[in-house]
């Protein structure tokens, strides 16, 4: 390497190594360490984030067998990549116009004539997905069949069917099936990948299993077979891979088809999704709470009640029988099997904690989490029409027909294998069954004559745990770490509220205002920068909001801090609060005018909003082409800080929580309201206190947080006096002069 680094150097008139030592007047040109000022070995390793203990901790550690890795195909063209993908609904025909942008694609629905109908609708034409980025592709499947032989072809098969289905379609590709395929369900609820194993026999030692805690998207079709519209894609989303040691090839896979997005999260095994199944509680335990003998008189009503919102004391009473009886039967399987992680079985409550934190304006309980979740508005018990325009509820309905057998069988199944008693999910199962003309418990024993149509493991023959745990391919993870030696990781984010803009400058109302940055915020962009470089902060991810003032901001911060290479993610989420009519407005005259105390609240109260204008009104959002993908009645008129929270909290949780929980390095530039809703959060702040945080312009705010992303401190990369000094400015915004 001398030899020719000397020559090299000769060559190209630079000098890198100097009498064999790295420090040639152009040695920072160069990709060496030293070219970074790491001078010393540690150094290096701390720059490249290799940690020398942990990895001699986790060689010490005895490791489970891993496959051999093998040689990759030369080419997709030379080894093509073939998908089945099954359903003929919502998620099936985005999955499907998804895959064919890129692989060998065939739909397969074996319901009635569905295939033949979907083919026919779709003819010559290409498929239409419009992404929720609002970018619109077009693709075609290679077939769209009822053939269940063609599961030959495939590499990975996706099953976007209802769970009650999915034996079906394991059972018809049994015969046809090659070994190494990947089956995938979305979901696959309760007790999915027994019944994989069920139908497919001896065989199923030689395929992969991956079970889907939810789907990937919110979604519909616009036009039955052609065209479809993806609403929303979450961040994060957990599976489980059976056996556990093909995660890794797995992931890939399933990764690869989806995108960037939703990251695919692993989950320690497919028991844990099962037993996280929230239908297989909710939804039961939810019809049983208002439509037992205990609380229906049998009488029609008036209205169709609330389901999760109209739940009262009495159905929180089964809700938590029903969930505590789930943490019985994980404590005792996590017992009789050691080291096996059932760390995703949560509780009701936390499912609802994990999944809709922030969004509930009351998580105190598993009550105030159903009953205050906006996602819930409206939604009502299903329910029949009857004389008189009365209602009865439909107690065949898919809440009982479908998660009783296919969840809450599975839950009690399991549990009398284990010997854990289940009172409130016997009650609950009893009247059930009653319900949907099923016996599937006899005398306190899962052993009726449609026992076979139900997810429990006697469904498939298994009358021992010993049996189970084999089905289920569990075996005690030896090569986990114990939790009390785990090491807490603490996660950083840092904030920058964009520059001084043309507008502070005039002291103008700005909000949605797409306005450019002042000359003075173009400099307070350069010097965030700088600081971020003196500290050594780089990025993987940046997200913004899609008003200029904020990009720049980013732009300019991010080139004085030498972050180059890394995406930019825009969403009209991050945008700054709505002022409504203020918008444009003089904010000391309008303090004149007003007085200050007026202002302060429409500026600073936390529900209160500014008078709203009218969509015809130029200003309004729905007449700016920025938000031509955004559906109308999601852009506001005016906002208060509360609304804005309610904005910008889903994309916290959707894009950028799940970017710091993978161990991304994330910069979110966006405005003084739209972080502040994030660091309410963050605190747990009371609308009191948020009210009086003044987060200053340009200042690069660093939030550390816990392994679970709770707040641990936070701190502002510059002089404390001059912090001071703008929050000071931040604060005196408004007031009449």
């Amino acid at each position: 390497t001398d030899k020719v680094l000397l020559w090299a150097q000769e060559c190209i008139g630079m000098s890198f190594m100097v009498d064999g030592k790295m420090c040639g007047a152009d040695i920072s040109k160069t990709r060496a360490p030293q070219a970074m000022g790491i001078t010393d070995f540690d150094a290096f390793l701390i720059a490249s984030k290799i940690d020398k203990a942990a990895l001699a901790a986790e060689a010490a550690q005895p490791k489970a067998p891993s496959e051999p890795a093998k040689p990759p195909a030369e080419s997709e063209e030379k080894q093509q990549f073939t998908v089945l993908v099954c359903g003929g609904g919502n998620a099936a025909q985005v999955a499907t116009g998804l895959f064919s942008m890129r692989y060998s694609t065939i739909a397969v629905s074996l319901f009635a004539d569905e295939a033949a109908k979907w083919k026919a609708a779709l003819g010559d034409d290409n498929f239409e997905l419009t992404l929720d980025t609002g970018k619109v592709v077009k693709s075609k499947p290679d077939d769209i069949t009822n053939d269940p032989s063609v599961a030959a072809k495939a590499d990975c098969i996706v099953l976007a069917v209802p769970s009650f289905a999915h034996g079906e379609y394991f059972e018809a590709f049994a015969p046809h099936m090659k070994p190494g395929c990947l089956v995938v369900c979305m979901p696959a609820r309760s007790g999915g990948d027994i019944l994989f194993a069920s139908k497919l026999g001896d065989k199923a030692k030689d395929m992969v299993f991956m079970g889907f805690e939810t789907l990937p998207w919110a979604c519909r079709f616009t036009e039955w077979g052609r065209k479809a519209t993806c609403l929303g894609t979450k961040g994060s989303i957990l599976a489980a891979v059976t056996p556990p040691t093909k995660f890794d090839s797995a992931f890939a896979i399933l990764q690869g088809c989806l995108g960037v997005f939703p990251h695919v999260v692993q989950s320690p095994n497919n028991l844990g999704i099962s037993l996280r199944n929230p239908g297989a509680q909710i939804h039961p335990g939810v019809m049983y709470g208002r439509w037992c003998s205990e609380k229906w008189d049998g009488q029609p009503l008036a209205e169709k009640p609330l389901f999760y919102q109209g739940v009262d004391e009495f159905t929180e009473g089964v809700l938590t029988e029903l969930t505590n009886e789930v943490q019985a039967i994980k404590s005792k399987m996590e017992e009789v099997v050691p080291g096996l992680d059932l760390k995703d079985a949560c509780t009701l409550h936390q499912w609802y904690l994990d999944c809709y934190g922030g969004q509930m304006t009351d998580d105190s309980t598993l009550k105030s989490c159903m009953n205050t979740n906006p996602g819930y508005r409206g939604l009502t018990h299903p329910c029949k029409e009857v004389e008189g325009g009365m209602y009865v509820p439909d107690l065949k309905y898919r809440y009982l027909s479908e998660d009783v057998p296919t969840g809450l069988c599975f839950n009690k199944g399991l549990g009398e294998l284990l010997g854990v008693s289940m009172p409130m999910t016997d009650k609950v199962l009893l009247w059930a069954q009653d319900c949907i003309g099923w016996k599937i418990m006899v005398d306190g024993k899962m052993n009726g004559p449609d026992i076979g149509r139900t997810r429990a493991p006697q469904a498939t023959g298994i009358t021992t745990l010993q049996a189970f745990c084999q089905a289920a391919c569990l075996q005690p993870a030896c090569s986990s770490v114990p939790r009390a030696l785990e090491v807490k990781q603490n996660f950083k984010v840092v904030f920058l509220r964009h520059g001084e803009s043309q507008w502070n400058v005039a002291n103008i109302f700005t909000g949605w205002a797409d306005v450019d940055l002042s000359p003075a915020g173009e400099l307070e962009a350069v010097e965030a920068g700088k600081c971020l470089k003196e500290r050594g902060y780089k990025f993987d991810v940046v997200f913004t909001s899609v008003l200029r003032r904020a990009i720049k901001t980013a732009w300019t911060a991010l080139m004085h801090s030498d972050n180059y290479s890394m995406p930019i993610i825009n969403s009209w989420r991050l945008n700054e609060r709505h002022y409504g009519a203020l918008q444009g407005l003089n904010k000391a005259e309008t303090a004149a005018k007003h007085g200050d105390d007026q202002v302060k609240i429409w500026r600073r109260s936390y529900d209160i909003p500014p008078p709203s204008i009218e969509e015809t009104d130029p200003r309004h959002p729905c007449n700016d082409p920025l938000y031509r993908n955004v559906p109308a009645a999601a852009l506001p008129g005016a906002e208060s800080l509360k609304l804005t929270v309610d904005r910008v909290l889903p994309f916290w949780f959707d894009n950028i929580a799940p970017c710091i929980m993978a161990g991304r390095n994330v910069l979110v530039a966006a405005h003084g309201n739209s972080l502040r809703a994030i660091c309410k959060y963050l605190e747990n702040m009371s609308e009191e206190q948020v009210l009086e945080l003044n987060i200053p312009t340009s200042v690069p705010l660093v939030y550390e947080l816990d392994s679970r992303l709770r707040f641990v401190r936070k701190y502002y990369l510059m002089d404390p006096d001059e912090v001071a000094k703008k929050m000071a400015a931040v604060a005196n915004q408004g007031k009449a002069k």
